[in-house]
């Protein structure tokens, strides 16, 4: 198509496709109960709700969501927060992993998923289709990565971002030429001489904007824009189940694949350690990331909550959620999460605080109290300091939390130690006294 600066690219050029990823290993114990997409974050959001306000943002509301592991949680959570007026074509449709005459298998990979779904997406018109990954921390117009996809050409367009060397070993890493076509992809690059081959060259490193000096890497984002016969055709050979371990590689054989470089923040939430980090940071004064952007909000499920109340409390960087009780209580650099509550008594540091899914009321609580089990929260005179407290916690009083003198991973009673966090699972009850 013909396109010019102020081209909008709307919902009748494009479908986007969220990727909802398979068991999340490194992001458990959080991902026990749940897909990976479905993980809270902020206090009050889930992973889910930043692919998906992108696209609402940048004007593209046909969107599919592809679930298969553990997924309720996360259909509800889309149900209840994503609905269009009978005025627009837009949508959030999920699409989950379903056995057919033609294939009784469950998705093999992320281009498996789409490929199994290909029947249904192709019943809307469309010229190019945007993927997404569902588990990354990023605001970003899409329509300029469309733009530069239709501009250059391209039958494929990669998402990238520019990391430093000793980052390298978690990503794919493009090599580019002067217009930015991908000449070679390899993943997870550990020896240095070829690492040295991969880095971006002047004059192209000189537009690139980055936090550090020296030589920069272009790493995939597992953000793609295909073309519709593109994609089709990659689709072809069912051996390959991957768009970035199979078919990028591939394709740059015998397609136009062009890196996109996004400047900005991006941070790749696969992992405990970048969890905790990510979502501490948004207490911090100025985060990396600004969920205050009025031009470009993030969405999330519309849930009616009273206003927070805090009691002689101090708190210091610290984001509260709706609905939560903080007595008299010590906070310092937390994420309080929805209806949380906090005893009298209690200090909390370095900690993400996921909430409850609902109020306890007085007759729940008095049947936790005839099973021996605390109240839901967080108790009286506790100390808690580098951990993540998923959602639907009982926590006693007098309870000691700390990985200090601990391995860096361990499997412990009702909690878990990843990265050095100390992970209290959801559901998890631990009794007065309780020494972690």
């Amino acid at each position: 198509m013909d396109v010019s600066p102020d081209t909008d690219f709307s919902s009748r050029h494009v479908i986007s496709i969220v990727l909802g990823g398979g068991a999340g290993t490194r992001l458990f114990p959080l991902t026990k109960d749940r897909a990976k997409p479905a993980v809270p974050l902020a206090g009050k959001y889930r992973l889910v709700d930043i692919p998906i306000s992108n696209c609402i943002n940048s004007k593209l509301q046909r969107i599919f969501v592809l679930t298969q592991y553990q997924s309720s949680s996360l259909h509800r959570h889309i149900h209840a927060s994503y609905r269009f007026d009978n005025f627009t074509n837009g949508f959030v449709e999920i699409m989950a992993a379903e056995q057919t005459q033609g294939d009784e298998s469950w998705y093999q990979g992320t281009a498996d998923a789409v490929r199994q779904n290909m029947q249904h997406f192709s019943s809307h018109p469309y010229e190019v289709v945007l993927i997404l990954c569902g588990d990354q921390l990023y605001r970003a117009n899409y329509q300029k990565l469309i733009m530069q996809h239709f501009q250059s050409g391209a039958d494929v367009t990669v998402g990238t971002v520019p990391v430093q060397a000793e980052a390298c070993h978690a990503f794919g890493i493009m090599e580019i030429d002067s217009d930015r076509k991908i000449t070679r992809f390899v993943e997870k690059p550990k020896d240095p001489a070829v690492l040295e081959t991969l880095k971006v060259e002047e004059p192209i490193r000189s537009t690139i904007k980055t936090e550090h000096p020296g030589d920069v890497f272009l790493a995939s984002m597992g953000v793609y824009v295909f073309n519709r016969k593109a994609l089709d055709e990659s689709l072809e050979n069912k051996d390959l189940t991957d768009f970035g371990k199979h078919i990028i590689p591939d394709m740059i054989k015998t397609h136009n694949v062009y890196s996109y470089v996004f400047q900005g923040y991006w941070e790749d939430i696969g992992t405990i350690r970048a969890f905790y980090d990510a979502n501490l940071d948004l207490a911090a004064p100025v985060p990396k990331f600004n969920f205050f952007d009025a031009e470009a909000p993030i969405y999330s499920r519309a849930r009616y909550l009273p206003a927070s109340k805090v009691q002689r409390s101090d708190v210091d960087r610290a984001i509260i959620a709706d609905g939560c009780i903080i007595l008299e209580s010590k906070l310092e650099r937390c994420i309080v999460g929805v209806r949380s509550r906090i005893g009298e008594g209690t200090s909390i540091k370095d900690t993400v605080i996921m909430g409850l899914d609902y109020f306890e009321t007085d007759a729940a609580r008095a049947e936790a109290a005839e099973r021996g089990e605390p109240r839901m929260g967080i108790g009286h005179n506790c100390s808690i300091e580098s951990a993540i407290i998923d959602k639907n916690v009982r926590i006693g009083d007098n309870v000691k939390i700390s990985p200090a003198d601990k391995p860096k991973d361990m499997d412990g009673d009702n909690f878990y130690i990843r990265d050095g966090i100390v992970c209290i699972p959801k559901g998890a009850v631990l009794k007065d006294g309780t020494v972690i």
